[in-house]
């Protein structure tokens, strides 16, 4: 039988149509339903018949990066890239023909902590649609041709990010904070672990981190739950019942590492960070709003006013918070001119000690709640960002109420609760600060 549970949110105005692929719900109140299928599979849906059109985001949690072997860094990232390369009897070719005939969209990646895809069709070629995304996750065929050449592209990925001061940044700080760990590794892995990687390695780690048990769901569009629940049987049922997946340690990231990288561009690329906290801390979302006010509000942050709008040091500095499986961060990051990196990185520093010992101002709470809740809608405005919002709530297990509790949450904030976690994150330790960037003279 089908279960369900329904919670209602308030429905926001959006264009008619946005794109063959992604389409905007009417401005009408929405219903988010759990639906579990007849062999026990869960989804959260969303039905919509405005448009003839099906978007379904899934994720198998933990099964990210984090599960690269030892030597084979980028195997989730190289996975994520063969499966629609063929499967079952269909080769590559004609798999990809028969994607484009039907008018589907499918595709996969791998971030840090779970590995995502996602599915778009037209209502006509449903099941049709289903059936491929059934094969792709199920019987990938692993062909020599499509992996040597997706390998080739990956590789000259890695190539070109070898020449990128964002990217080689970013693999320093990581590298930096988590040393030893698998969220210090490169999640396209390196030109020797990816040319390392087999037909045996893919299957291997398909095999171990596709599985119902990790699996969550959410689908959005012109279909109900009656056709969903054995949809879901069909497409995710051939699935193991449950993952092998390597145990990743819970890491907190280093303090107070300094590390550059010289290398000739007219500016120097700055990231910094220190200990933050995890989705499921009670304090998440006074953290968030904290770090809105800091660096995260762009335009209207106090970093943005002080290095910017007060001095021209950079075009821009964002903050953030980074919240992973088995750590959290509060992280950033800007460029500016060589000879004023020091200045520009002394600034933030006090500005973040300044945030620490005072926290914000009334006013600037009354404003940053006004943008986030003001701007949460945004967020839904399409059938893939809906899809991809519920996915993320549920890998943060954050409860299929979220969506009509958060703006609340954000609300019910007071001065003390935002100045008293400012304390608790950024009195923490030292910022780890990396360069990247010409030799200041």
């Amino acid at each position: 039988m089908l279960a369900a549970l329904r919670t209602r949110f308030a429905g926001f105005a959006a264009p008619a149509f946005v794109a063959t692929a992604l389409f905007a719900l009417p401005a009408a109140a929405m219903d988010v339903e759990r639906v579990v299928s007849p062999g026990g599979i869960e989804a959260w849906l969303v039905s919509d018949d405005t448009v003839p059109l099906i978007a379904m985001d899934f994720a198998f949690r933990g099964a990210g990066s984090s599960q690269d072997t030892d030597g084979k860094e980028g195997l989730a990232n190289l996975l994520s890239s063969m499966l629609d390369e063929g499967a079952a009897d269909i080769e590559s070719a004609a798999f990809q023909a028969k994607l484009a005939d039907l008018s589907v969209k499918m595709s996969f990646n791998a971030s840090r902590d779970a590995f995502h895809g996602e599915l778009t069709t037209l209502v006509e070629n449903r099941d049709a649609a289903f059936g491929l995304l059934r094969l792709a996750i199920t019987e990938p065929r692993f062909d020599a041709e499509p992996i040597q050449r997706m390998k080739s592209q990956v590789v000259s990925g890695i190539r070109r990010n070898e020449r990128d001061p964002d990217a080689i940044a970013g693999r320093l700080w990581a590298a930096s904070a988590f040393p030893g760990h698998p969220y210090g590794r490169p999640t396209t892995g390196t030109e020797e672990s990816v040319a390392a990687i087999t037909k045996d390695d893919l299957a291997g780690f398909r095999g171990r981190a596709f599985a119902r048990d990790n699996l969550v769901v959410a689908v959005v569009g012109a279909i109900d739950a009656k056709t969903l629940g054995p949809l879901l049987d069909k497409t995710f049922g051939g699935l193991a019942a449950t993952s092998e997946l390597t145990p990743v340690a819970e890491v907190t990231p280093k303090s107070g590492v300094r590390a550059e990288r010289e290398l000739p561009i007219p500016q120097t690329i700055i990231q910094f960070s220190t200990p933050g906290l995890k989705r499921d801390d009670p304090d998440f979302i006074p953290a968030f709003v904290m770090n809105h006010i800091l660096g995260g509000g762009t335009f209207s942050s106090r970093l943005f006013e002080e290095i910017r709008e007060k001095r021209g040091l950079a075009y821009g500095v964002d903050t953030y918070l980074l919240a992973y499986d088995h750590a959290g961060v509060f992280a950033g990051g800007t460029s500016t001119r060589a000879d004023r990196a020091g200045e520009t990185m002394a600034i933030i520093e006090a500005e973040v000690k300044r945030m620490a010992e005072e926290g914000p101002t009334a006013e600037e709470l009354a404003a940053a709640k006004r943008f986030l809740t003001g701007s949460y809608p945004l967020r839904f405005d399409t059938s893939g960002k809906i899809a991809s919002q519920l996915v993320g709530i549920q890998l943060d297990d954050l409860g299929i109420d979220y969506i009509e509790k958060r703006n609340a949450m954000i609300e019910a904030l007071t001065l003390a609760d935002v100045q008293r976690v400012a304390k608790r994150i950024l009195e923490l330790g030292a910022l780890t600060v990396v360069t990247v960037g010409p030799k200041a003279a």
